[in-house]
């Protein structure tokens, strides 16, 4: 199969092409807020050319425990427009929201049409979910936490994304809508061409079997038709008892994994241990995009880097 031809000048060219026909943008530039690095990524390509949204939740800061600083708060009293995934991912943010940015259009990516979302895998080799747990315990019968929320890393969702905040930000600046409407398309056939690329890297491995320790990669390798075996959860703040390093090994071993993938989270040690006496390697998967540098890039870079730690590690 031929690797795709992708041409890194290519998007650059064709976004200074599209925008040069459009309106020019505001004096003022509306205020956006974004919740986590990619969704901000993929607010500030729909953005880009009429302002630069404002991010949250930065570096590799969990979204379940942040707390919001007073330059955040500042942010969401002044916005027109706030985008975040929901309830479910950044807890922390509804209240805040409701109190602070009574006057913006709020955009919840977990209920924007045309999205495709997954439950929670459950039962077998599926470990149960975090934030699944937390939802039960909350609600009760574990209505509202039964959609997987990690949605932002199959391309097909991320262009529904850029689509819908395009729309939202036309309804709030729609002196820019051509700007708007021109990264749209710009970033439809980026993401079309990102994914040809990824499907390409990671044919070889497709079938390869590998374990993660918490699973936010569903969206990912269900889009990619890659062979994610299970999940051993465990908790990145606390080390775990000898006990269930035991668990965890017989369970690696059991399922047969060629890898046991992390985050960046989980110091190296553990992955070391998990996997001793087994035949399986061990990886590194990011679905925030911790070290990268913010802006329109860093979501192409983050399922790049992702398909590449999964390449290296399974092949």
């Amino acid at each position: 199969m031929r690797r795709p031809r992708l041409w890194s000048c290519f998007p650059a060219a064709l976004a200074a092409l599209a925008l040069a026909s459009v309106l020019p943008a505001s004096a003022a530039p509306v205020t956006v807020v974004t919740s986590i690095k990619p969704v901000h990524s993929l607010v500030a390509a729909a953005m880009q050319g009429a302002g630069t949204p404002h991010l949250i939740v930065e570096g590799g800061a969990s979204p379940h425990s942040y707390s919001l600083k007073p330059s955040d708060a500042a942010a969401l009293e002044e916005a027109k427009v706030v985008v975040w995934v929901g309830e479910s991912l950044e807890t922390f943010l509804a209240s805040s929201i409701a109190t602070l940015a009574q006057d913006a259009e709020v955009v919840e990516l977990s209920g924007i049409p045309g999205l495709k979302l997954l439950p929670y895998r459950a039962g077998g080799a599926w470990e149960a979910h975090e934030e699944e747990e937390e939802h039960d315990e909350s609600h009760g019968d574990g209505e509202h936490g039964e959609t997987d929320m990690h949605l932002w890393l199959d391309p097909d969702n991320a262009k529904a994304i850029v689509a819908a905040v395009a729309e939202a930000l036309t309804r709030a600046d729609p002196d820019n809508s051509g700007i708007y409407l021109a990264n749209t398309r710009i970033m439809s056939y980026r993401l079309d061409q990102l994914v040809q690329e990824v499907e390409y890297d990671l044919a070889p491995v497709k079938d390869a079997p590998f374990v993660v320790f918490h699973d936010a990669f569903q969206y990912f390798d269900t889009r990619f038709a890659l062979n994610n075996v299970g999940s051993v959860t465990v908790d990145p703040d606390r080390q775990p008892g000898a006990a269930r390093l035991k668990q965890i090994r017989a369970k690696v071993a059991e399922l047969g994994a060629r890898c046991v993938f992390a985050e960046p989270q989980f110091e190296p040690r553990l992955l070391e241990v998990v996997t001793e006496g087994t035949q399986a390697k061990v990886g590194l998967l990011d679905p925030l995009g911790a070290d990268i540098p913010d802006g329109p890039e860093l979501y192409f870079e983050l399922l790049r880097r992702n398909a590449a730690a999964l390449k290296d590690c399974l092949g």
